[in-house]
């Protein structure tokens, strides 16, 4: 396979003598010294190779400098330049992207020993030529110097291009890497991107139906979400994904952003009001149904990690002091996620959130009709159209193991199916996090980014739950219950509540408990 090469010619002062070292060829490395080479009548010419690896060069055959950034803005190729006083355009073999994967610290030692160890070459053929010519050691000299100049600037340019641009695909359809998981084993996708290949392309399909992506010379849409994918993922860093890709850092941020852009415009298709009607995951459950056939959802807080200029952590600093934005999110039992709201610091309380939202119209938060609910936990009001558990009463969970795990009243019965029902919520971060692994983790980027990045994880989560029931993550947490341990200080506040409001909200709560209690007291299916 070719590999990348840098061949210059140089034409030097030389006498006859010298054209008989033409057929040497000094390994070294990562430069080749090719020796010297005459053409018809021409005055000689020095040829030095800089390569990824050492290799046999034939200094017969044509030597062109073969470096290229197939991620120029034509978009159209490789721009292939000849130094030796001509550029000329010509088309490349690219290796594979593992093959020229190296240290940069190992690359630039080895170049810089290629560059003395071709000077001393140099000087040990000169040695070699003056004993058996008449010519002086100053004649030599100046063509030494030349010599030493040019292995010089190789290694320069090469070393500054493959730290700056790395070596790319020429295929329009994507890179190797592409290939590799889209005919490979399932697995392979499920890893790398996240979803299964058929959601994968579905979501192809509709960024590129709709036109909020477009296929570029270089680089496909399916590349493009690639690209995004691995970086949300994964929580790589562009430098990785420019190894992976074989794309530029540039090109590389580019359609990052571009792919957030256009999955975030699809918040208002993918975030859907939830349906009146009662969720069958209550309706087929004798533990919630009839008492919360009218919830139509779960409302919760989730911190994630955030990256902020000092000036601002103070804000983002959450009660556990880790800088965090606080992000008020509602589902569906199917583990849907219905609103997202991300963006406020980490040190807001829950309740303040959701009264922002509530107050402000252009939220767009889904109208809630007259009799209908959502589950909240007691960091929230009970108020009308959100339901807490009764405070100071047994609540989380892990408080109903052991000896004492039956209820022993209406208030602590309500309280654990509440508990169990909401959290569908606490699976939902669950699976949302272990599929983007960078939402558990302060990315390095502007705020509005870190904040888009929530949005546009949203809408990939319930596009893969509407295309692929089984997914092995949403799998994996059916039929199981996320430990959620209580934040004492996490209290509503009160100031953000109405008497008229939690009278309606309280009615409701005490009634539900009441019928719960009473078919526990006299019928002891299950609680």
């Amino acid at each position: 396979m070719a590999k990348n090469k840098i061949i210059l010619k140089v034409n030097i002062k030389e006498n006859k003598q010298t054209a008989k070292h033409q057929s040497k060829t000094l390994e070294i490395g990562f430069a080749s010294l090719l020796g010297f080479k005459t053409v018809g009548n021409k005055r000689p010419q020095l040829l030095i190779c800089v390569e990824t690896s050492s290799m046999s060069i034939d200094p017969n055959a044509q030597l062109p400098l073969a470096f290229v950034d197939e991620d120029a803005s034509s978009g159209s190729g490789d721009d292939v330049n000849m130094l030796d006083g001509h550029s000329k355009r010509q088309s490349v073999t690219q290796s594979s992207a593992g093959r020229r994967k190296r240290s940069r610290k190992a690359t630039g030692d080895a170049i810089v020993d290629a560059m003395l160890e071709i000077a001393a070459a140099s000087k040990m053929r000169a040695t070699a030529i003056m004993k058996n010519t008449s010519a002086s050691m100053d004649e030599f000299d100046l063509e030494l110097d030349e010599m030493e100049l040019v292995a010089a600037a190789a290694g320069y340019y090469y070393y500054n291009s493959i730290t700056r641009q790395p070596c790319h695909s020429l295929s329009p359809s994507g890179s190797g890497f592409m290939t590799e998981v889209l005919n490979g084993h399932d697995d392979v996708c499920r890893e790398m991107f996240r979803m299964d290949k058929h959601v994968f392309h579905k979501l192809c399909d509709t960024l590129r139906q709709r036109g909020m992506l477009r296929d570029t010379a270089g680089v496909m849409i399916e590349e493009q979400l690639a690209i995004f994918l691995n970086i949300i993922g994964h929580n790589e860093r562009n430098r990785v994904i420019q190894e992976r890709f074989q794309h530029s850092g540039e090109t590389i941020s580019r359609h990052f952003n571009n792919v957030l852009k256009a999955i975030k415009s699809l918040s208002r298709e993918f975030l859907q009001p939830p349906p009146l009607s009662t969720p069958p995951e209550i309706l087929r459950n004798n533990r919630f149904y009839p008492y919360f056939k009218d919830c139509i959802g779960v409302i919760d807080g989730m911190h994630i990690p955030a990256h902020v200029p000092a000036k601002d952590q103070s804000r983002f600093r959450n009660r556990k002091g880790i800088l965090s934005q606080n992000v008020l999110a509602a589902c569906t039992f199917d583990l849907q996620f219905i609103f997202v709201y991300p963006g406020w610091e980490g040190s807001v309380a829950d309740s303040r959130v959701l009264r922002a939202v509530l107050d402000d119209p252009d939220q767009n938060f889904p109208n809630i009709p007259e009799g209908k609910y959502y589950l909240v936990d007691s960091g929230y009001s009970n108020i009308e159209g959100f339901i807490a558990p009764y405070q100071g009463v047994r609540y989380h969970l892990h408080e109903y193991r052991g000896a004492n795990q039956l209820p022993r009243s209406a208030k602590e019965l309500f309280n654990h199916r509440h508990a169990f029902l909401r959290n569908a919520i606490q699976r939902s971060f669950d699976v949302l996090k272990a599929r983007f692994p960078i939402l558990k983790l302060a990315p390095q980027y502007a705020f509005h980014i870190q904040r888009d990045i929530v949005i546009a994880a949203c809408v990939i989560h319930n596009h893969i739950r509407r295309e692929e029931r089984n997914d092995w993550l949403f799998t994996g947490v059916e039929g199981r219950t996320v430990e959620e341990f209580p934040d004492y200080d996490d209290q509503p506040d009160m100031q953000l509540t109405t008497s008229i409001q939690e009278q309606i909200a309280s009615s409701l709560r005490d009634s539900i408990a009441a019928a719960m209690w009473s078919d526990f007291i006299n019928k002891w299916d299950e609680w």
